[in-house]
């Protein structure tokens, strides 16, 4: 046998070789998904247990794989407080601060991290460090105009018991209406209201403008302008408010059973179904509705008290509440 023959002959041996080596391998790959995936005594499920650290086999009780590696943290805790206090991560960021909440906080306890009491030489220089974390946080006008209308948003979305939710959607109708240039010529607080009316509005949480006008800075007429500008400069796309929005608050407001509330969603109903809700005020009819509500389920409650809640006179009561039961009749006969 020649040498090039001997050479062809070593070659084909190494090739069935690697053939067979590549095919053992995936023979071996494909048992160990296999393992992983199916019991290897009765082909049930398996299930990993990261508390004990085994794969178990939930048809047999089978352990194919114990001592396995804990990937999740090396502390325990018990409560959200224990929890937050031992994790090692910041909060997430939100739109709701100026900086989105990704600068150092320096917190205003005069405690080391033993929760001991500082000394006043120490005092001194942690005050200095809050006074220039401060200025580095706000180093020019667009973040301390942010700033100061984020903080005015928090204030009334705090004072009129709106979520967290509304809260992020205005500041992010605050932030397009800094980008877009719409503040020149127009109150911190003025585009901050109506922002947050916008939001509140869209999140379908809303409230009355005589609630926003109590807890704002501004005056109504301002708060209504700047609105429609707003939106309008921002291509907001913004429904009109429903009524059976208000109702449970002012049901809650009033003290007032959930069949009342129940009752006063029907009388809504019928309303938009007869045309008569076109063009009036939603705070009224839910107002309305509530108060004849009410009356149907014969609970005690009066005109001026319902008037108080919802920030509207008796005599706006008194017309939509007669409208609402001759509407809610007539679908009925």
């Amino acid at each position: 046998m020649t040498e090039t023959h001997i050479r062809g002959y070593d070659s084909e041996i190494e090739r069935d070789r690697t053939t067979e080596s590549a095919e053992s391998t995936t023979d071996e790959t494909e048992s160990a998904s296999e393992r992983t995936t199916t019991c290897p005594e009765c082909d049930g499920n398996l299930v990993t247990d990261t508390e004990h650290g085994e794969t178990v086999c939930t048809d047999c009780g089978l352990v194919v794989e114990q001592d396995s590696v804990d990937r999740g943290p090396e502390w325990r805790a018990f409560d959200s407080s224990e929890r937050d206090s031992k994790s090692r991560v910041g909060a997430p960021t939100t739109n709701m601060m100026h900086d989105k909440g990704l600068s150092t906080n320096i917190g205003w306890q005069d405690k080391d991290a033993y929760g001991k009491s500082l000394s006043s030489s120490q005092r001194q220089r942690m005050q200095r460090l809050r006074t220039w974390n401060e200025r580095f946080r706000t180093r020019d006008s667009k973040d301390r105009n942010l700033k100061q209308a984020l903080g005015e948003i928090d204030r009334m979305a705090s004072a009129l018991g709106l979520p967290d939710n509304v809260r992020e959607t205005a500041s992010v109708i605050y932030r397009r209406a800094l980008s877009e240039n719409l503040l020149p010529g127009r109150s911190i607080e003025g585009v901050a209201t109506a922002a947050l009316y916008a939001a509140a509005r869209q999140a379908g949480n809303p409230r009355s403008l005589d609630e926003f006008t109590a807890v704002s800075r501004v005056d109504k007429m301002e708060l209504t302008r700047t609105y429609r500008y707003v939106i309008r400069e921002l291509k907001l796309e913004i429904q009109p408010a429903d009524p059976e929005s208000y109702v449970p608050r002012f049901v809650s407001r009033l003290d007032l059973s959930e069949e009342t509330q129940r009752a006063a969603r029907e009388l809504l109903d019928s309303a938009k179904r007869s045309g008569i809700t076109s063009g009036k005020s939603p705070v009224g009819l839910a107002a309305s509705a509530v108060y004849a509500a009410a009356l149907l389920s014969n609970e005690k409650v009066t005109q001026s008290e319902v008037s108080a809640v919802a920030d509207i006179s008796e005599v706006t009561i008194r017309n939509r509440y007669k409208e609402l039961l001759d509407a809610s009749e007539g679908l009925t006969a």
